[in-house]
């Protein structure tokens, strides 16, 4: 039995999915490298069988090649971020069990004596690869991502999502965003988090559409790629669209300090890629409302939020046609339900504050080796978010951690974040 994503590829041999600063590479390409990758992994073995399979690579062909590698052969991909120091690595590696560390060559000094310590096999991704062998049939019900929750207290903790995960999270977006064969889009996100490994990358490729990636973020970079006017999706953060409107109003002040016809240029060539693309969104973090009218002004994009985490995917989203609302997040996804509940776990009614709750095919398995954590999370069936939101309308409304932003005062809940 093949990976459903894995099937969806199969569909689009000769179409590009990756352009990278490698090169540009087809979904056979993909197919063929991470079947190699897969063989190297089982090492003679039939299969995996869950075993983790930790990697460090800049975001590329040749990470995704890797993680569609490790799946193939039947591991766990334990992705890991590429600005943590050794003591954030060594943790995640550990904690996860990983017997295979991956590595690009740029990594080899911090990861192999990591894996000397803990006697674990090492490769690197300029090892020449065997030719690729029949593979084992690995079951959508099984493990394929551990990702590390950054949390507000205590050590992470593994989010263990499943194939059937992956595809119920991706299915919903692809039907509510409206992904197609054409898209192209451009990822500048961290591939060790669930927005850019989903959101992104994967809604891409099960589409059989392109992902265009950037090994890091760089606002002149992200803003002469738009400005090439064929891209149709743009995914990001807050921070990274700050960024943008500051390199955006550097050569703005530049242009009234010396009227410079070629800056001018480049600008109105930068609006014209965002208006060629059919779709904006934003998320992870609340977006400040001047950035979201600035962005507006500049792109003629009003910025579709959505909210996610890494345990149950994307769970609301503004509508992709329709009205957005600032400060909203919309409404459920498709196959995803979304209750607000009081202390009691009752539901509450309109326009009282509560906790978000979420159920659906999407929501993660378990927190790896933390069956303590994994109960105290879920309340029949429903898993328990720790955020705080209030329904406006038809709309939901982050007001932030339970924990960290709700503030008790004159027997009310209050945001912190309302300010």
């Amino acid at each position: 039995m093949n990976l459903p994503l894995i099937t969806q590829a199969e569909k689009h041999h000769e179409r590009t999915a990756i352009v990278a600063p490698e090169g540009a590479f087809s979904y056979q390409d993909l197919l063929q490298v991470s079947g190699q990758i897969a063989t190297r992994l089982l090492n003679q073995a039939k299969d995996l069988q869950e075993q983790r399979v930790a990697f460090l690579i800049p975001s590329g062909f040749q990470h995704v090649a890797t993680q569609w590698g490790i799946w193939r052969a039947g591991g766990i991909a334990v992705p890991l971020c590429l600005v943590h120091p050794r003591p954030e690595l060594e943790y995640v590696i550990t904690h996860s069990g990983a017997s295979i560390i991956v590595a690009h060559p740029s990594f080899e000094a911090i990861l192999r004596p990591i894996a000397q310590v803990h006697h674990l096999q090492f490769i690197l991704t300029s090892d020449v690869l065997p030719t690729a062998v029949v593979l084992p049939a690995i079951a959508p019900t099984r493990r394929a991502l551990i990702l590390y929750t950054s949390g507000t207290t205590g050590k992470p903790k593994g989010a263990v999502i499943t194939h059937n995960n992956i595809q119920a999270q991706v299915i919903s977006l692809i039907t509510a965003w409206e992904w197609v064969l054409d898209d192209r889009i451009l990822h500048v996100l961290p591939l060790h988090h669930i927005h850019g490994i989903i959101n992104v990358l994967t809604c891409a490729l099960w589409a059989g559409a392109e992902c265009h990636m950037v090994p890091k973020f760089d606002a002149e970079i992200v803003w002469n790629r738009i400005s090439e006017g064929d891209l149709t999706l743009f995914m990001a953060v807050p921070t990274i669209y700050a960024k943008l409107i500051a390199a955006w109003d550097a050569d703005n002040n530049a242009l009234e300090n010396a009227d410079d016809q070629s800056r001018r240029d480049r600008q109105q060539r930068r609006i014209t890629g965002c208006t060629k693309m059919r779709l904006m969104v934003s998320g992870s973090a609340a977006l400040p409302v001047q950035v979201l009218e600035k962005w507006q002004s500049i792109s003629g994009h009003f910025l579709l939020e959505r909210y996610g985490m890494t345990e149950i995917g994307m769970a609301l989203s503004n509508p992709l046609h329709g009205q957005r609302g600032a400060g909203s997040v919309g409404m459920p996804l498709p196959q995803v339900k979304v209750r607000l509940v009081d202390e009691k776990g009752e539901n509450v009614p309109p326009g009282t504050p509560g906790e978000i709750q979420v159920k659906g095919a999407g929501v993660f398995l378990e927190y790896w080796q933390n069956p303590e954590a994994t109960l105290k999370a879920f309340c029949e069936g429903w898993f328990c978010t720790g955020d705080f939101a209030v329904m406006e309308g038809d709309r939901y409304r982050i007001l932030g951690r339970m924990s960290v932003d709700i503030i008790k005062t004159g027997g009310y809940k209050v945001s912190a974040l309302e300010n």
